[in-house]
C-alpha cells in the first residue's frame, strides 16, 4: 500500500506523491495502465461490476435524452432543447434533495467545477441539431462516444482538472483506435 499523499500535495497530484511500492517500482510494476496511483494507494481500473453497470446504464439514459432533446429540437428550436431538459432535470434533483433532506457536503469545490452545467447546455444543442440531421441519433451518439473517449483518455493520462495521473498503454490507444472505427463503420453503414 502506498503512503498518503505529501503535506501540501493537492487531489490530482496523489500520483507523483506517492511512496508505495508500485510508485517506487515504475509502471510495470503498478499493471501499466490496468492501474492508476490515488493518494490513497494503487487502485484497480474499473472497481468491480457496480461501476460499470451504472455506467452502461448512463449510457442508455443519454441516448434516451438525446433522442428526446432532439425532438425537443425539432419542433421547438436547439435553445428550446436545451432549456426544457435543464429545468426538468433540475426540478427532479430539487425533488431528490428536498425528499431525501441531503446537505451540502463539498465547500472545497472549485469553482471551474460549476461550470459543467455550460458544457451541457452546449452538448444538449449540438447534439440536438446533429441528431435531427442526416447522421440520425446512432451517428450522434457514435461521434459523441469517439469524442468523449478521446477526451477522457487524454484527461487520464495527463491529470487534468484535478484527475489523479493514469499511466496508459497500448492497449489504451488500441481501444481509443476501435471506438474511432466503430464509429466510422456506423456512419458509413448510414449512407
Amino acid at each position: 500500500m502506498a503512503a498518503p499523499l505529501a503535506r501540501g500535495a493537492r487531489r490530482g497530484e496523489g500520483c507523483l506523491a506517492t511512496a508505495g511500492p508500485a510508485a517506487q517500482a515504475g509502471p510495470a510494476a503498478a499493471g501499466a495502465g490496468n492501474r492508476m496511483e490515488t493518494g490513497g494507494g494503487t487502485e484497480r481500473r474499473g472497481g468491480g461490476w457496480w461501476p460499470r453497470t451504472v455506467a452502461l446504464l448512463a449510457g442508455g439514459c443519454l441516448a434516451l435524452m438525446v433522442l428526446c432533446n432532439a425532438e425537443v429540437g425539432r419542433q421547438g428550436g436547439v435553445l428550446w432543447a436545451s432549456l426544457a431538459p435543464h429545468l426538468t432535470g433540475s426540478a427532479a434533483a430539487l425533488l431528490l434533495v428536498t425528499l431525501l433532506g441531503a446537505r451540502w457536503r463539498a465547500p472545497g469545490v472549485p469553482r471551474w467545477a460549476f461550470l459543467g452545467g455550460l458544457s451541457g447546455a452546449a452538448t444538449v444543442m449540438l447534439t440536438s441539431l446533429a441528431a435531427t440531421s442526416a447522421l440520425a441519433l446512432a451517428g450522434t451518439l457514435a461521434l459523441g462516444l469517439a469524442g468523449q473517449a478521446a477526451f477522457g483518455r487524454a484527461a487520464d493520462r495527463w491529470g487534468w482538472l484535478g484527475l489523479p495521473r493514469r499511466n496508459t498503454a497500448a492497449r489504451d490507444d488500441l481501444g481509443l483506435a476501435l471506438v474511432l472505427a466503430g464509429s466510422g463503420l456506423i456512419l458509413w453503414g448510414a449512407r
